[in-house]
């Protein structure tokens, strides 16, 4: 059994602004990575991943990468310590995920939760594609042409990463033993639902972005629903059925976050003032991380960060193919 070097690798799709669901779902889970220093870690932006669904629209693609990654760099993302790349500019990813589906069943694509979900969800598209069925194919390749040995996911993406790992154990049997088999690490944060409790979404308009200024915040925090047994403001609530309570348990420090709760079941505080307190401690997060962000953007750090790591990736991406080429008998 071949021995691997510890790697991780992940990305997100450039599909518009980043809201607070990125930042305290996989983004702070990749900064505790990148400074953990056990894994050589890989982060891209998932270019093709966007045409699945978003193919008849790319006109914005390549100024939402740039911002994107603006926004990784901003929040902590150090390039220093992490190859952070552009999927498009290595077409290996491409060429493996079509390797792939030479031996992969049909079936296995059609299982994948995420599957008859985003297409019963995205009903304004017609999602009866290749490219969307084999997206799975294309994540495997992403992962495995730099023989990640593990993948950061919420609990939704592990059944991802298992076929990811079937197909690779195909790979392996019938070739050569040239990929580790990745296990998923599932990120320790809850998901943050929208200021309406549904998925926080683009398209739901009920998310907050992570570098909004803060008087747009506010319009969306301030009329926001609570828990609906609060109608007077002398009426106690049950913290864990208010959405605005939810997002106070992600940002606050435990100490604030038992006086809240108190406060809400005791109607010692209004629904208003637990917005105000959950507007600074936003306040306090959101500032830092606006002001990087318009300095990385004046700098034109980003770009210099993406050139540097599309070289980086591109020459582990073609290693790999050699091999896979050779084993393959191409």
């Amino acid at each position: 059994m071949p021995t691997f070097e510890p790697r991780v690798l992940s990305g997100m799709r450039p599909t518009g602004a980043l809201h607070l669901g990125h930042y305290f779902g996989p983004l702070v889970h990749w900064i505790e990575l990148q400074n953990e220093g056990h894994y050589r870690c890989f982060f891209f932006s998932a270019d093709w991943h966007a045409l699945t669904t978003g193919y008849r629209d790319t006109a914005d693609l390549k100024r939402y990468r740039r911002e994107m990654i603006a926004d990784w760099l901003a929040v902590g993302l150090d390039p220093a310590k992490v190859t952070i790349f552009a999927q498009a500019a290595v077409p290996e990813h491409a060429e493996l995920s079509t390797l792939f589906g030479m031996f992969t069943p049909v079936p296995w694509l059609e299982r994948v939760p995420s599957y008859k979900e985003t297409r019963a969800e995205l009903v304004d598209r017609d999602l009866s594609t290749i490219g969307f069925l084999g997206y799975p194919l294309l994540q495997t390749a992403d992962i495995s042409i730099y023989r990640a040995t593990a993948v950061p996911v919420g609990e939704d993406q592990v059944a991802h990463v298992e076929l990811s790992r079937e197909v690779l154990r195909r790979f392996n049997a019938y070739y050569a033993e040239i990929f580790p088999e990745p296990k998923a690490i599932v990120s320790k944060v809850r998901r943050l639902p929208g200021l309406d409790g549904r998925k926080m979404s683009k398209s739901y308009n009920n998310a907050i972005y992570l570098t909004e200024s803060a008087e747009e915040v506010k319009k969306k925090v301030m009329p926001a629903p609570t828990d609906p047994a609060r109608v007077k403001r002398t009426d106690p609530g049950t913290p864990g059925k208010c959405n605005i309570y939810a997002y106070h348990r992600v940002v606050q420090p435990q100490t604030d976050l038992e006086e809240i709760a108190h406060g809400c079941r005791t109607a010692g505080i209004g629904c208003v003032d637990c917005k105000k307190r959950l507007l600074g401690r936003l306040e306090i997060i959101q500032a830092p991380i606006r002001a990087k962000k318009a300095e990385v953007m004046a700098s034109g750090l980003a770009d210099d960060v993406i050139a540097k790591g599309n070289s980086t990736a591109r020459h582990e991406a073609q290693a790999t193919m050699q091999r896979v080429r050779e084993a393959m008998g191409l």
